[in-house]
């Protein structure tokens, strides 16, 4: 069966992560993905481990699913090459700023006139709208200015630190994706294309603006940004007898069967934590006490009573814990390839479940230029 997305052809000249995921997740749900790379290469391929030169580990987890194509387009050569490849295509994406594909006659305004249809996306940090336009981005400076490092530690006190995990990318991947589907959606009903801007300040602000607007989202305010219970100090996985664990009672009931397996059934009758809204104002004293009551017991004690009382828990899993995991191994999650060039490899699988139009791994992560003379020939 064929994916939702088969047909679409996707020019794509992103590079790193945020580009490259979006394009990934299409390409997985069935679109023909040409990636584009100039003659050294997505960035992205010479970090380490990798195997050979040019096949990082970050390249074969980012790039399944695509052609690969060396195309300069700083040559002229290289432009004609890509306006012809546009002939056929649905999608452009690109990460590279506005000034720089102004420069290269690949912006929207340039390219509307002779490809009506086609969809413009581009992803960079911040908007062309605004006077931030232009200036460079990555995930590290993005997670600082969207105030995610200050959530991650400035707003408890602490110095502001980084989430670890390129969040800011992965997160902007996933609007890209989206946007580009809605896209296609519009496409259909107006016959149409458009351009696409998205700016990772932006959308890593509105990510984090529904929990942490918090007080703020009251015109006067109600109280400070932050939202509390994530802001806590005692919100952490906590130490068992001999290990840690999750746990988050969250209901009013999940909190009665909590303070019942605690031994102290009264509390649940306790002003301060009846209701939700009692609750949201003493966090740290209730975290506080989760900690104090998951050290009476080891954690095989704990996975069972929690477990039968429903509460929210789980184990603290290291990623090795994750490719022995009996939930991802009974769904298949991890796929085992081999790679023409790189021998046996593991890969993340597809997450999301289409029942009558699945998702698929067809290609394997491309060779620098493996493609380049199949997709120009057409």
């Amino acid at each position: 069966m064929a994916g939702p997305l088969d047909g679409v052809r996707i020019l794509d000249m992103s590079a790193v992560g945020m580009g490259p995921m979006a394009t990934q997740m299409l390409g997985d749900m069935g679109a023909d993905v040409i990636k584009v790379e100039p003659p050294e290469g997505d960035v992205f391929r010479h970090v380490t481990p990798q195997r050979h030169p040019g096949m990082s580990h970050a390249h074969l987890n980012l790039n399944r699913n695509k052609r690969s194509a060396v195309i300069d387009a700083k040559t002229e050569a290289g432009r004609r090459q890509l306006v012809a490849l546009l002939e056929e295509a649905d999608v452009f994406v690109s990460n590279m700023r506005a000034p720089a594909l102004r420069r290269l006659g690949l912006d929207h305004a340039s390219l509307a006139g002779r490809f009506p249809r086609l969809i413009h996306c581009v992803c960079y940090g911040y908007s062309e709208r605004g006077p931030y336009a232009g200036r460079p981005a990555i995930d590290d400076t993005i997670q600082a200015v969207s105030g995610l490092a200050w959530l991650q530690g400035g707003a408890g006190g602490q110095a502001p630190r980084y989430v670890n995990s390129v969040v800011a990318d992965k997160v902007v991947a996933l609007y890209v994706a989206n946007a580009i589907a809605c896209a296609l959606y519009a496409r259909e009903r107006t016959g149409a294309g458009q351009a696409v801007e998205v700016p990772m300040f932006e959308c890593m602000v509105a990510f984090l603006a529904p929990e942490h607007l918090a007080g703020r989202t009251f015109v006067p305010p109600e109280g400070p940004a932050g939202y509390a219970r994530l802001l806590n100090e005692y919100r952490r996985p906590f130490a068992t007898r001999d290990g840690y664990l999750s746990v988050v009672p969250y209901t009013d009931a999940q909190w009665r069967r909590f303070f019942a397996l605690a031994g102290d059934p009264g509390m649940a009758d306790d002003p301060r934590y009846r209701t939700a809204r009692d609750r949201s104002r003493h966090f740290p004293e209730l975290y506080r006490y989760v900690e104090d009551t998951l050290r009476t017991r080891t954690t095989a004690q704990w996975l069972d009573a929690l477990a039968t009382a429903d509460i929210p828990f789980a184990p603290v899993n290291a990623f090795d814990d994750l490719l022995r995991d009996p939930h991802l191994a009974a769904i298949g999650f991890w796929r085992e390839c081999d790679h023409p060039t790189e021998g046996r490899l593991r890969q993340a699988g597809i997450p999301v479940h289409f029942g009558a139009t699945p998702g698929d791994i067809r290609r394997h992560a491309p060779n620098l230029g493996e493609h380049t003379d199949e997709v120009l020939r057409g």
